[in-house]
């Protein structure tokens, strides 16, 4: 997500995080950039206006790309000329501030499932089952109870096992101040709860002294 104004930019982080989203969250379009490049996401929220590289700008160089990701612009342009302007270079929807945060998820929900062919319907480790566009995970049959941050961690495991995860990276989804996160014991407390949630998935949390944790089959 990629939001110059500062406050705007820390509700909807906060807020998608509290939705169980796993947000990347950038202040101009050169770091956002910079993050396409590298990761792999669902969905690029962007700012039309933004210093240096506009969302403009960002959509065009994806699209020139080839990229094929779901784009939502956040735009303060209202006029049709503008909408269709955005439309026409590549984006998929887009959002008029001010907007409600709740019409902002449901853009969102619709966007993933209009996209199952980029990264899948589901992430899946045997019988564990994470569906990103609904946020729902099954186990077989039961339907365990995820609060936001736990199904945040777990869609980073599931997106990365069985590789290590940094325990960096996972602060960064824990709290909004990756410090505090970083220096207590929350990721911890977050990590045992996950744990035992998951107690009847073929699965297990490993966790890799000094580095992070893993998720592998059991």
């Amino acid at each position: 997500m990629a939001e110059d104004d500062t406050a705007l930019r820390s509700v909807i982080e906060r807020g998608l995080r509290e939705s169980g989203y796993v947000v990347d969250a950038v202040a101009d379009g050169e770091a956002a950039l910079g993050y396409l490049r590298i990761y792999d996401y669902e969905i690029a929220i962007l700012d039309w206006r933004m210093p240096g590289q506009s969302g403009l700008d960002v959509l065009r160089d994806l699209r020139r790309r080839g990229s094929p990701l779901p784009i939502l612009m956040l735009t303060a342009k209202d006029g049709a000329s503008d909408r269709v302007t955005g439309l026409d270079e590549g984006a998929d929807d887009y959002l008029v501030k001010p907007f409600d945060f709740g019409e902002l998820l449901a853009r969102l929900r619709a966007l993933q499932r209009r996209s199952p062919a980029l990264h899948g319907p589901r992430l899946a480790i045997g019988s564990l089952e994470f569906d990103p566009a609904s946020r729902e995970v099954r186990i077989g049959s039961a339907r365990p109870r995820l609060t936001g941050t736990e199904l945040s961690i777990l869609e980073i495991l599931m997106r990365r096992s069985p590789a290590v995860v940094p325990r960096q990276s996972i602060a960064l989804h824990v709290s909004a101040a990756e410090a505090d996160a970083l220096g207590s014991n929350t990721i911890d407390v977050h990590m045992a709860r996950l744990r035992a949630k998951l107690a009847l998935a073929p699965v297990r949390v490993e966790t890799v002294r000094g580095i992070g944790y893993r998720l592998v089959p059991a």
